[in-house]
């Protein structure tokens, strides 16, 4: 299986995504796992962050640990981010909203994994952008080290802290309105 729509490869410092609208607007799929066991997930994630991290390029993602994904991420030593064109919006909500504990997610929204080139877990064909990450650090937050108390009100009254994972990107695939040539002066 190959990518749908021809992808360019991106190298990290060429890579200029509306970072903002791409988390917050656009949302990414977080997909976990490994492809060849047929073991994965994917769910949709509106927070987190990209940029460099130990020297290295790297995308940080946010995982509650109720979510299905959450164990896949955490026994596993990848993930990857799609980016999707605005006709998979309903997808993008059924994956945010649907748990792979009940359902194949990939079939019941159209999209189709395939094994990626860097990473056990997979790619997804349909992609507008693809990231493949190897984790470097997972955590979790803790009530102990919030310093502004109201994010504890807001978003963990349950005490359900996301676990984070940072992974560093290894391969970058999309289309070129995700990449910016570098001029040199």
């Amino acid at each position: 299986m190959e990518y749908r729509q021809e992808l360019l490869e991106i190298p990290f410092e060429e890579f200029a995504p509306e970072v903002c609208r791409l988390w917050s607007e656009d949302w990414l799929l977080l997909t976990t796992g490994d492809f060849r066991t047929g073991r994965y997930n994917t769910m949709t994630v509106g927070w987190g962050m990209f940029g460099v991290m130990w020297g290295r390029p790297a995308a940080l993602v946010v995982v509650r640990p109720q979510r299905f994904s959450a164990p896949l991420l955490a026994d596993g030593d990848s993930f990857t981010l799609t980016a999707l064109g605005p006709e998979y919006r309903e997808a993008l909500k059924y994956c945010g909203s649907h748990s792979g504990r009940e359902g194949d997610k990939f079939a019941a929204c159209g999209l189709t994994p395939m094994e990626a080139q860097k990473v056990a877990a997979p790619v997804i064909a349909e992609a507008e952008l693809s990231i493949e990450c190897r984790v470097l650090y997972a955590d979790a937050f803790r009530a102990k080290n919030f310093r502004a108390k109201k994010i504890i009100a807001e978003t963990y009254r349950d005490g359900d802290f996301h676990q984070t994972f940072c992974g560093e990107i290894l391969k970058i695939r999309g289309l070129d309105r995700y990449r910016s040539v570098r001029r040199h002066a």
